[in-house]
């Protein structure tokens, strides 16, 4: 199956657990709002729970639940970060943000929902034993929070009144957390639900997640809004330095293709059942949204 065609199968699985999930909600504004923070987006982080546990021999209705928690998570991320006292946008998936649609209180109120939603996703007990759920929970709030995605939004937030622009390393750090956490945290779900050791997949999905920041800066710059369906140009309006202000155009790209390159090498030891996600890689770099 083409890279194309098995992201599209996973969106699709993902899709209609989270559809599942929110099917039962009540008929109120923030259980709408929670739905249409979920729906679209190209679900890589929930391909990546799929597609690492099947290295492993576990089939999608075992891994599914844990491919849409960090779908519903990713998604509370984007609807809080979108907020007027966050990155202030208008524009996410070529459609209005959920505060605009809505409005702030609702926004925040379904951002803190599709959150607990993903912990109780991770409770489904397909998953496994209750310490394999357990260690899902675990290792996905670390991925989240203060050490992971909330550290890398808070010094993302930070730098828009530092005193001078961040250095190469302190970006870096930022994209680990805000960006890299979530998708580390998917790439090794799938060892976690199997019991097998996560390193190599970690180590992938850290080149892979800061690879996938770097064509995001590379998109800011030169993207079409119609293609990645936000706003352009923030950063630069804002004075923000990027991986693109500091490497330049084509330093930047070809860092990029050195981390994929090094995202194919840890998955050596999977060999060719690693295929689907070394053609994650390189779709990290070249994608136009």
């Amino acid at each position: 199956m083409s890279f194309p065609a098995a992201l599209a199968e996973a969106g699709g699985l993902i899709g209609a657990r989270l559809e599942q999930a929110l099917a039962d909600g009540a008929d109120e504004p923030v259980i709408h709002a929670m739905r249409y923070a979920v729906a679209g987006g190209k679900r890589l982080r929930g391909f990546l729970v799929l597609e690492t546990a099947a290295l492993f021999g576990i089939a999608p209705a075992q891994a599914i639940s844990a491919a849409a928690a960090v779908e519903a998570l990713h998604a509370y991320s984007l609807v809080h970060d979108d907020l007027p006292c966050m990155d202030d946008d208008d524009l996410r998936r070529g459609l209005p943000t959920v505060h605009v649609k809505w409005d702030q209180a609702t926004a925040v109120l379904a951002g803190d929902a599709l959150q607990t939603l993903a912990f109780e996703l991770l409770c489904d007990p397909a998953l496994g034993k209750a310490d394999t759920r357990l260690e899902l929970v675990r290792t996905l709030a670390l991925a989240s929070g203060a050490e992971g995605m909330v550290l890398g939004q808070a010094l993302d937030i930070a730098a828009e009144t530092a005193s001078a622009p961040l250095t190469l390393d302190q970006i870096t750090r930022l994209q680990a957390g805000k960006t890299g956490a979530l998708i580390r945290w998917s790439a090794e779900a799938g060892a976690v639900i199997a019991g097998a050791d996560p390193a190599p997949l970690r180590a992938y999905a850290t080149a892979l997640g800061l690879a996938f920041q770097i064509a995001d800066d590379i998109l800011d710059e030169t993207g079409d809004e119609a293609q990645t369906g936000k706003r352009l140009h923030k950063d630069a309006k804002a004075g923000k330095a990027t991986f693109v202000s500091l490497l330049g155009l084509e330093g930047a790209r070809a860092r990029a293709r050195d981390l994929v390159a090094e995202a194919e090498r840890h998955l050596a030891p999977y060999g060719d059942k690693a295929q689907t996600l070394i053609d994650a890689a390189r779709f990290v770099i070249a994608r136009d949204s």
